[in-house]
């Protein structure tokens, strides 16, 4: 049997479905990559039922349809472009669009219908990953230590990978073989908002507009005051928390401050967070390796680096692994966890109350 699984990842940033087909019969190997763009309603409609917090259970279901029938086309497209790939995957890993996550309350919804998804594609899927954690009495999130923790396993450690997505995820593996992960808080999501906000686009790409500005010291550590941030991990959070509501009853008192200076200080605030998270933990991390679409952003990476002197920073990329699809490349694992009954959880990183083997299947 084909050793091929096929990971979709779409995540806070809602821009784009990422797809990975990999295999982990050897170690592990990206075979194909790409990406297939939300359309502009699409994203809206997304973007809507994320921030909006009364919905209608009947748009909720058919904006479900729309986007497991937009993944399913994506897929379909995907393997029409790389035929190579025909008849030799195993399994589909869907994480599904998170709508809602509440781990205090044991909650958490990714919008995607598996059951359709498996009949459009023909391809048996793997599905529901985050709940069988939550069940345990865990977070749900983050999910990907258990991934870099299999993927760094020949890497000399203590060493640390940050994905920079519209959350930043931090994974810290230690010499002695631990695993600690948590999300440290906004990667991109902050920033992606101010921007699209005051610009065409829906990105500041490179940091461009950010480096027309000035950190604001002041706004900074005003937002740094966000009880979120000394939080102990366990702890995951997304949109629900850092949105630009929460921006916007954080400018008050700021209204002073041109646009470019407080993206330049809600960049800051990745790069800070990030480090301080590191900090708090008195760990010094010999490599800290970057994936994610914020690892695009040449400035982010650079306040990075400049704020961790004694760390070696590092573009996954750099290890063979693309930035861009590592995030989709750890739901193809989850898939292929699920398939050999191997349990994907850390409870030292979610707080469950043990290992589970995560996901349910659902087949072609």
């Amino acid at each position: 049997m084909s050793d091929l699984y096929l990971g979709l990842m779409s995540g806070t940033s809602v821009d784009a479905l990422d797809i990975a087909i990999c295999s982990f019969s050897s170690g592990f190997k990206i075979i194909h990559a790409g990406e297939s763009r939300f359309s502009a309603d699409l994203r809206k409609r997304i973007h809507h039922f994320c921030g909006n917090q009364h919905i209608s259970l009947d748009e909720l279901l058919v904006l479900e349809r729309d986007y497991t029938q937009f993944c399913a086309q994506a897929v379909n497209q995907f393997l029409e472009d790389y035929p190579q790939a025909a008849g030799q995957i195993r399994a589909i890993g869907f994480h599904g669009q998170t709508l809602r996550h509440l781990p205090e309350q044991g909650c958490t919804l990714q919008m995607g219908n598996p059951s359709l998804l498996a009949e459009l594609t023909g391809l048996d899927v793997i599905a529901d990953f985050r709940r069988r954690d939550m069940a345990a009495g865990g977070q749900g999130a983050p999910l990907v230590p258990a991934f870099h923790h299999y993927l760094t396993k020949d890497l000399k450690r203590p060493l640390a990978l940050l994905n920079l997505g519209g959350i930043a995820n931090l994974s810290i593996l230690g010499i002695d073989n631990s695993v600690l992960g948590f999300d440290t808080g906004p990667a991109n999501t902050l920033m992606d908002h101010w921007y699209a906000k005051h610009n065409q686009g829906t990105y500041d790409q490179d940091g461009a507009w950010a480096a027309k500005g000035t950190v604001n010291s002041a706004l900074l550590e005003h937002l740094l005051k966000e009880p979120y941030f000394q939080r102990k991990a366990p702890k995951s959070t997304g949109r629900e928390l850092f949105n630009l509501s929460w921006l916007e009853q954080h400018l008050k008192g700021f209204e002073h401050l041109v646009d470019e200076d407080i993206q330049r200080t809600l960049l800051e605030l990745t790069a800070v967070s990030v480090t301080n998270a590191l900090g708090v933990r008195g760990i010094t991390p010999q490599m800290l390796i970057l994936c994610g679409g914020g690892a695009n952003n040449r400035l982010l990476c650079q306040r990075i680096e400049e704020h961790l002197s004694s760390t070696q920073v590092l573009r996954s990329d750099t290890l063979g692994w693309s930035a861009d699809h590592l995030e989709a490349a750890a739901f193809a694992w989850l898939a292929a966890a699920f398939i050999n009954s191997t349990p994907a959880n850390l409870p030292a990183v979610t707080g469950a109350r043990g290992s589970r083997v995560l996901g349910a299947l659902y087949p072609n």
